[in-house]
């Protein structure tokens, strides 16, 4: 007995095939959109316009960033270009996952007299450290630090 291949049948296999595709693109998109953390800038080409003048004065700082995890705390080490560590610094700075703020923490950094310190809580993975300071003269100093913990 052979089946025969009818309409109904032909329908079926197209919405059954279509419909798979259409379920998994509604699936990335949703997730795609809950997961967007938002704007970098508001106007990106006024931004743009400012970053070379930014990255020079940065750079002129000579300031070099490492950034390490140490029990429940991190360890943000800071120099200048003399290899003195930078105690006059405002910071601020947002710890989280590369690809979702719903874990997002602010860490709160105190200087011990030769590093930056703040305790945090975090859960195994990947994490950035977001750092962004100010010298004492204002020139803002940006960096992006990769911190891993460990299962």
């Amino acid at each position: 007995m052979t089946a025969t291949l009818t309409g109904r049948k032909v329908l079926g296999i197209f919405v059954l095939g279509f419909g798979t595709i259409v379920a998994a693109n509604m699936t990335l998109a949703v997730n795609a959109v809950r997961t967007f953390p938002g704007l970098e800038t508001k106007n990106s080409y006024v931004a743009s316009q400012r970053f070379d003048a930014d990255r020079a004065a940065q750079e002129a700082l000579a300031w070099t960033a490492a950034a390490t995890l140490t029990g429940s705390e991190v360890v943000l080490d800071l120099h200048d270009a003399t290899g003195a560590p930078v105690a006059d610094a405002t910071l601020t700075a947002t710890l989280g996952r590369a690809t979702n703020v719903s874990q997002d923490v602010t860490p709160r950094f105190v200087f011990d007299g030769t590093v930056w310190r703040a305790p945090v809580d975090l859960p195994p993975g990947n994490w950035d450290l977001r750092l962004v300071a100010a010298a004492a003269d204002g020139t803002p100093y940006r960096r992006r630090l990769k911190l891993r913990v460990a299962p």
